[in-house]
């Protein structure tokens, strides 16, 4: 049985980082289907929002979007509801194809431009692989993995969805160990970073290994520790409000058919605010991408407002019933904050600020600072030397949110 278990272990992580890799490869080019069906555009660094999509289409797009996804995720939802990844680790079976639905429904939703995270979908795919490998084990009489293994495997594949889907290896790693299985140990970390290598490999197949984010090339100066003391405390503060709003959504969000009028009710709101601000919509790298790319203090109350309605609609989304991600609404969030300080204290340059803004209330807003660190290290291709300045930035967040959410039982955020 222990001879078994050296082969069945190896196994599991490579099968599972191909399935989960193939699996966040094929929701990305299902997101550029959608976003090219119904807004017309290719999201890029260069071009992450729909600016040039004609203002009433953006709306026709959200609307539509809403309708579906109600209807699709009220149907999925009426007699069972899919077990959350934190659930599947103890033992929670996940319905293979409503789960899948479950999935493409959150990528079609947000490539309409619906306001809430994409990540969520390829983490929830790959649990959904790991759960169903360890039932074919059991199926053809091979040995049966112990609870541990299964729950580690588990929380491996979702965080190996997450690398590849944004190629971000190290991050898929650090959202396993520190959100979901809540272990360090050796075994833990090898599992999880060689299932996220593979999975980061097979996606970049087929996305390619572009930066998911542009940033310039100056390097942080060291003068630069005084924006980072300056951005990371609000960021901190901020974020850990913006994390308790979430939960707040998530706990009162929309399971029965009240599902058929709040969710389309929220895709209207959205979509007459997208007619203006475009930036609004999606899983947030346009508004993120926005902040890093301004120059001028002229745009600080359009950034600051951006920022406000960002949070204000993507809170809305999850309460009224749509399954996704909080984390890059968290980033784009974040990139506004630092941004917006940045261009109130001139002298340097405003991605840097942004980026500063982006991992401290990132690491805030999740609980999880070695993962928002590398997340933002690894989806920009910034120098590991930069993690100096970053570290110390979600060193002061973290600080400063435990003061603010010191009662709470930490809980993984969009972990639906």
């Amino acid at each position: 049985m222990k001879n078994k278990n050296l082969i069945i272990l190896p196994l599991s992580i490579l099968v599972l980082g191909l399935l989960a890799g193939t699996g966040a490869g094929l929701l990305s080019l299902f997101l550029d289907l959608i976003e090219g069906l119904f807004l017309g555009f290719k999201e890029s660094p260069t071009h992450p929002s729909s600016l040039a999509t004609y203002p009433p289409q953006r709306l026709e797009s959200i609307l539509i979007g809403g309708f579906i996804a109600a209807l699709i995720w009220y149907f999925i939802r009426r007699k069972h509801q899919i077990p959350k990844i934190s659930e599947t680790m103890v033992g929670a079976k996940m319905p293979f194809w409503r789960t899948v639905l479950h999935v493409l429904t959150q990528i079609f939703y947000v490539g309409t431009g619906g306001s809430v995270g994409r990540e969520l979908a390829p983490r929830e795919l790959g649990a959904l692989f790991a759960n169903k490998w360890d039932e074919l084990l059991q199926q053809f009489g091979l040995v049966s993995l112990n609870a541990e293994d299964k729950s580690l495997l588990i929380a491996a594949a979702a965080g190996a969805g997450f690398a590849g889907a944004y190629i971000a290896p190290i991050t898929g790693m650090f959202f396993c160990i520190e959100i979901l299985h809540k272990k360090i140990s050796a075994r833990a970390v090898s599992v999880s970073l060689s299932m996220s290598i593979i999975a980061a490999l097979i996606g970049s197949l087929f996305k390619g290994n572009s930066a998911y984010y542009a940033v310039g090339s100056q390097s942080f100066s060291n003068y630069f520790m005084i924006l980072v003391i300056v951005i990371s405390p609000i960021s901190g503060l901020i974020g850990a409000y913006f994390r308790k709003t979430f939960l707040w959504a998530e706990a009162h969000q929309s399971h029965n058919k009240h599902i058929l009028w709040l969710l389309p009710f929220a895709a209207l709101v959205t979509g007459i605010i997208s007619m203006r601000f475009p930036e609004i919509m999606g899983n947030g790298r346009a508004l993120a991408q926005e902040a890093m790319n301004i120059k001028s203090t002229r745009f600080i109350t359009i950034l600051l407002l951006l920022m406000l309605l960002k949070g204000f609609i993507t809170v809305v989304t999850i309460r009224s019933g749509a399954a996704g991600g909080t984390l890059t609404p968290a980033l784009a969030i974040g990139a506004c904050v630092g941004a917006i300080i940045c261009l109130i204290l001139p002298g340097f340059p405003v991605w840097q600020g942004a980026l500063v803004g982006a991992t401290s209330l990132l690491a805030a807003a999740q609980q999880a600072p070695l993962m928002a660190l590398f997340m933002l290290i690894e989806v920009t291709h910034l120098p590991l030397n930069s993690a100096v300045p970053l570290g110390f930035a979600v060193a002061i967040a973290m600080g400063i949110s435990k003061l603010i959410i010191k009662h709470e039982t930490i809980q993984p955020l969009e972990d639906e």
